[in-house]
């Protein structure tokens, strides 16, 4: 898998599909001679800032469709996997269409319950139909190998809920879930590296070999059992984690680090997250399981604090954070304890703006919380993938702060004009619902949107017997 980053924007080339060994190839094809700044695609995402023009890439593949085969041919002839793939190369030509006629930042899809529009993404009709594709064609199936309570289980009511509701909404089966696992299209391995690290890891150890040998040992399992893992060699397989060493516990089967799905809250760069095949998934602390009383917040006109952080001391950036403006200026409210009396959840509802400085690793439960509240985020990270990148315009509705500029977020945010800030807001609302945790969910929320990016994955390679 190729891919490039241009700024805060990842994205794969898009004109060729390049041979991975078989039996498993990457598709990029959004026509010959598409920018790199091309919106959307077929795969990851894609606006960059400044779009460079992308020289047209010689097919190399043996297994491209011919030119003079149509997909119904194919589809008529074809064994059951190729079935599949021409149903995918249906929905990537479908998809580049609909990229192609993102004139107004306005789907031209009707839908009674929501039609993406704005700046908000980086390609609304592209995504629109995109989803509308997923809803129609994608099938998971998810192994039943795995016993409780390593296995289709998950906390709901944490810091790790995101993992642990979206393992509960895929043993429930209401969506996507097939019980037959020639028909998927990707293949879930139901693994809790939360639940591993509650009943495996001996505290003050060292390291944490059981966990990642267990999640080995459950591979091979199914690897035995079934034929799709060797098939594949992994590529159409995902596995979700929300722990910090969800990561590493991958890297104990190479084939699962560097070719399937890997779904992290922990999406760093710098520690072998690739956006070109993994999803960052967003941190979210649900104690109550449930978001009510979350969303929603005053006006502009009723926040009166500038920007606002409560954390302790983790890792070097809240330390910078910290020693810079802990208890120091009127307006940048940053605090490693809150004052008595005082409740996070006003303080969020009252800032313009909430800090979200990355932690030990990368992702932090702030992002979201901010969002639920309709706080303009401040991103402060190094190498952090935020969460749905591929579809949605990030510098539309949060800032980006750079470490080194720790000092300077008050003026950075008082840079920032009424105006502006009136029109991030609005859209922190407007995305509030693709981050939104139901139960059970609801159409483009956060567990759709998580199997969205999955599917967008998908549609980035082939899979051959």
């Amino acid at each position: 898998r190729g891919g490039f980053s241009s700024g805060n924007s990842y994205s794969l080339a898009v004109n060729k599909e390049v041979e991975l060994g078989a039996p498993v190839q990457l598709i990029e094809e959004a026509g010959p001679g598409a920018p790199l700044g091309s919106p959307f695609l077929v795969n990851v995402s894609v606006l960059a800032e400044e779009p460079t023009s992308q020289p047209t890439l010689e097919e190399e593949s043996s297994t491209r469709i011919p030119a003079n085969d149509s997909v119904g041919e194919l589809v008529k002839r074809g064994t059951k996997l190729e079935k599949l793939e021409a149903t995918l190369a249906k929905a990537r030509s479908a998809i580049r269409e609909a990229a192609a006629l993102n004139k107004n930042m306005l789907s031209t899809y009707e839908d009674l319950y929501y039609v993406p529009r704005g700046p908000i993404y980086r390609n609304a009709n592209a995504f629109h139909r995109s989803y509308l594709e997923m809803e129609k064609l994608f099938k998971i199936y998810v192994y039943e190998e795995g016993d409780l309570p390593l296995f289709h289980n998950g906390p709901c009511r944490s810091i790790y809920s995101s993992e642990g509701r979206f393992i509960m909404e895929m043993e429930k089966g209401n969506f996507y879930r097939t019980k037959n696992p020639d028909e998927a299209l990707v293949y879930f391995l139901p693994f809790s590296v939360v639940t591993m690290v509650q009943y495996l890891y001996v505290p003050g150890a060292r390291e944490y070999h059981a966990i990642g040998r267990t999640v080995a040992d459950y591979i091979d399992l199914v690897s035995r059992r079934h034929s799709f893992w060797n098939r594949s060699l992994g590529a159409d397989h995902f596995m979700l984690s929300c722990h910090d060493w969800g990561p590493h516990t991958t890297s104990y089967v190479p084939n699962l680090f560097y070719n399937s799905i890997r779904v992290l809250c922990n999406a760093n760069t710098s520690e072998g997250f690739n956006p070109a095949k993994d999803v960052s998934l967003p941190e979210i602390n649900l104690l109550t399981g449930d978001i009510t009383g979350l969303l929603g917040g005053p006006s502009p006109s009723r926040r009166p604090v500038l920007a606002f952080f409560a954390g302790r001391l983790h890792g070097h950036i809240r330390y910078l954070l910290l020693k810079e403006w802990k208890e120091k200026d009127q307006d940048v409210l940053v605090y490693d304890n809150l004052p008595k009396g005082v409740s996070y959840q006003s303080m969020l509802k009252k800032s313009r703006f909430c800090l979200c400085p990355s932690g030990y690793e990368v992702a932090s439960p702030r992002v979201v919380e901010a969002i639920y509240a309709e706080c303009v985020p401040v991103l402060i990270s190094d190498s952090y993938v935020p969460p749905f990148s591929d579809v949605l315009n990030w510098k539309a509705f949060s800032i980006s702060v750079d470490v080194k500029d720790i000092p300077d977020i008050k003026k950075i945010l008082m840079g920032i004009s009424q105006t502006q800030y009136v029109r991030m807001q609005r859209r922190v609302k407007q995305v509030q619902r693709h981050f939104a945790m139901n139960g059970p969910p609801k159409r483009f929320d956060i567990f759709h949107m998580i199997i969205h990016s999955v599917w967008l994955r998908r549609l980035n390679v082939r899979i051959q017997d």
